[in-house]
């Protein structure tokens, strides 16, 4: 109730804000010259009152406080000295200049100073050589270009060095101090903090143009009170304000995207060569030239690094793409191109070919592992030759290859099929040993036997087990070959009514920080309470849902309840976050960011805490689409995870742009990597790559010690896994979590 209280006097505080900014601005317009009591006197003065009113309830609103009580203690210092100005004017035709006025003014400045690096230096994600460098470059850049607007204020015209001379000169040193440094701390940051840093940004920026108006007229002594030059330091307060308003509701800040640290060395070195040409036509000051050398000489290092992280970027992608074994995709490339290709347009025949090759159970153990590797080696090459350069082919692990064939009907498909089988019937030379073998193959068709690969893969399975189990080498799915049809018919109806009786059951399983043992949050994970089969795991009716177009009223009940148990735990638990897994139907709804929303609204919940995990099928086919309503639930605090990483549906490619918070490492990966130190180091390159990415990287299936152990060397930040706990009831996890506060005895 509290804090509900709390949104509502800050949400009544900004508004009054802007109001007597804007009703500030009216006055300016009609009062007329020279100084107006009402107008500038008390107008002028509530309306950067407010700004500070606004900084301190940010204040009590934010986990991370001490940089925001100095940005609220600069806005205040320099309300203060309006305050004596305005007070001492009343009675008196001009000031001396300094007054006391100017202290106020000028305090405003080390303490915006020490609360913007306070803010970077607290900051979730770690600071690593990057960062510093881009801090740097955007720092010096701006610097450089503020150096040369600048120089005119910061060469006195007279040899006086008296008090005046150096005041005078103060703001826009300041001025330049300021904006430099802010340009290189929002530089470092990305997402929502790059954004609402435009903001602040903006706010310097409008005190430095009226401090650059105010020294030019002062040096004509053509200032007086009662402009619209008065207006610019409180436009500059209001924007300050609106900027603390908008970070402290962020329970953590996002981290950089890479794409936009990418630009930073280019924007910089415009920005130096620019100074330098521009010193090659006119005279530029020392500091100037200086300040581009130092910033070209940054640039040219930065640019180094981000080469040698795309370098290493593309060599894990294409490593994530590749089959060690066979050197053909693997099943997370097949899923990405085989996805695109079936959502693009014009839809196209299309036939999808499941390969298992036969007895090769038999060739490992009477061969060994090493002959049975050698056989899947060769078979994949002679599959591969068969194939046109268009058509898709992939290794989808064990014994078991897919392709994909373009503008094929379903006769050509089966003589594709057919010419497969003939070159994997030629003998094979292992061991000295001449082997022969062969393939089973199971067709589905596009678009009339599904345009889903999921559905497409299900047919082409159910059709290559038909060829096994009748021994005819293929066979083209029909329907009668869906052999449970009527329950399937019987429990879409059942789902139906599951959904309209909400007979969903959420298990929770902790998410753990490697680091420090503390519980970092929970995954909501659904269950079906069947009323005559017990309790259902989802891979029982998910892809019945997805089918049956449930998904979106699934998805609500399932967001509903996870919101009501994590209100009623956050005042035991309340650093505790909700993770709640969204699949590709529910992401299509372009409305999900303002539905989740008011869901949080309605509970009072801030958006940091739920962090919503997708698979990179949410970015097929409508990449564009997808893309912005993450931007948009980002936009208001909510976390973006990828999920299943390595499971066959993520790929490394998108992780630049995705603009997302999280990445969770599939089991695959994780489950051998005690025993494997292949898979190990693996782990390694993709931990240090998304961190690079300023992303947080979570591991699922973290079962044993040694696992939690080598992780953690690693640099893990999360692990989930039974090692933990398993997912437990809403009760049993209570009970979980009160039986290890604050963190887990590891």
């Amino acid at each position: 109730m509290a804090q509900f209280f709390d949104t509502r006097k800050r949400r009544w505080a900004v508004k009054l804000m802007w109001l007597l900014l804007a009703l500030n601005l009216v006055g300016l317009l009609f009062h007329g010259e020279g100084f107006n009591l009402l107008v500038d006197g008390i107008l002028g003065t509530a309306a950067q009152w407010a700004p500070a009113a606004v900084c301190w309830l940010a204040v009590r609103r934010s986990q991370n406080r001490l940089p925001f009580v100095l940005i609220a203690l600069s806005v205040t210092a320099f309300a203060g000295g309006t305050t004596y100005y305005m007070v001492a004017l009343a009675g008196e035709d001009t000031l001396p200049f300094p007054s006391l006025a100017d202290v106020g003014f000028l305090l405003f400045y080390p303490f915006a100073l020490g609360g913007m690096i306070l803010f970077r230096l607290t900051q979730a994600r770690p600071r690593t050589v990057p960062d510093v460098l881009d801090g740097a470059v955007g720092t010096l850049g701006a610097a450089a270009v503020l150096a040369v607007m600048f120089e005119p204020l910061l060469t006195p015209a007279s040899d006086d060095s008296g008090l005046e001379t150096v005041v005078a000169l103060s703001y826009p040193l300041l001025d330049l101090l300021t904006l430099a440094v802010t340009a290189g701390v929002i530089t470092v940051a990305g997402g929502n903090v790059r954004q609402r840093g435009s903001l602040l940004l903006l706010g310097l920026a409008a005190f430095s143009i009226a401090d650059v108006i105010y020294a030019f007229r002062l040096a004509n002594e053509t200032y007086y009170v009662g402009t619209w030059l008065d207006a610019g330091w409180t436009v500059g307060l209001c924007l300050i304000a609106a900027w603390a308003d908008a970070s402290s509701r962020s329970t953590e800040p996002a981290p950089p995207q890479y794409q936009g640290n990418l630009i930073i060395p280019a924007v910089a070195l415009t920005a130096a060569v620019g100074v330098l040409v521009v010193g090659t036509r006119i005279p530029v000051s020392g500091l100037a030239v200086a300040l581009a050398g130092a910033t070209l000489l940054a640039v040219g290092v930065r640019t180094q690094l981000a080469f040698r992280q795309l370098t290493a970027l593309a060599e894990a992608q294409r490593q994530s793409r590749t089959d060690d074994l066979t050197g053909l995709p693997n099943r997370r490339a097949f899923y990405k191109d085989a996805t695109h290709r079936l959502g693009t347009p014009p839809v196209r025949s299309r036939a999808l070919l499941l390969l298992d090759v036969d007895r090769f159970k038999d060739v490992n153990d009477s061969l060994g592992h090493d002959a049975g590797d050698r056989l899947l080696s060769q078979m994949g090459e002679r599959l591969a030759a068969c194939l046109r350069s268009e058509d898709l082919i992939a290794r989808m692990g064990g014994d078991e290859f897919a392709v994909l064939l373009g503008d094929l009907n379903q006769h050509d498909a089966v003589r594709v099929a057919e010419k497969l089988r003939r070159a994997a019937a030629d003998p094979f030379m292992l061991e000295g040993i001449e082997l022969q073998t062969n393939v089973s193959v199971g067709i589905a068709t596009a678009p009339h036997q599904g345009r889903n690969l999921r559905i497409l893969m299900r047919k082409a399975d159910m059709a290559m087990y038909k060829a096994k189990k009748s021994q005819t080498g293929y066979h083209l799915w029909a329907s009668v070959d869906d052999e449970h049809g009527d329950r399937k018919l019987k429990t879409l109806q059942e789902l139906r009514t599951a959904v309209k009786q909400d007979q969903w059951v959420l298990h929770y399983q902790p998410k753990v920080d490697l680091a420090t043992g503390e519980v970092a949050g929970v995954e909501a994970l659904v269950r079906w309470n069947h009323p005559t089969r017990g309790l259902l795991m989802p891979a029982a009716f998910l892809h019945l849902v997805e089918e049956s177009g449930l998904m979106n009223e699934l998805t609500n009940q399932v967001l509903e309840r996870a919101l009501d148990q994590l209100g009623q735990w956050r005042s035991d638990h309340c650093g505790l976050t909700m993770a709640v897994n969204l699949s590709a139907s529910a992401f299509i709804d372009a409305r999900l960011p303002e539905r989740i929303t008011a869901m949080m609204d309605d509970r009072d919940l801030p958006p940091g805490i739920l962090n919503l995990e997708i698979t990179e099928d949410v970015m097929m086919p409508e990449r564009g689409h997808a893309r912005n309503v993450i931007a948009r639930l980002r936009a208001v605090g909510i976390q973006v995870a990828i999920d299943d990483f390595g499971a066959g549906h993520s790929s490394i490619a998108y992780l630049r742009d995705l603009g997302i918070d999280e990445l969770k490492l599939d089991r695959s990966f994780v489950t051998p990597m005690t025993e494997d130190p292949g898979a190990a180091a693996l782990v390694a390159s993709i931990i240090q790559l998304v961190h690079g990415l300023g992303l947080r990287v979570v591991a699922e299936g973290v079962e044993n010690r040694e696992t939690f152990e080598l992780l953690r060397e690693l640099g893990c930040d999360q692990g989930q896994g039974f090692f933990f706990s398993k997912p437990l009831p809403a009760h049993e996890t209570d009970r979980w979590l009160r039986a290890f506060p604050p963190r887990v005895t590891l």
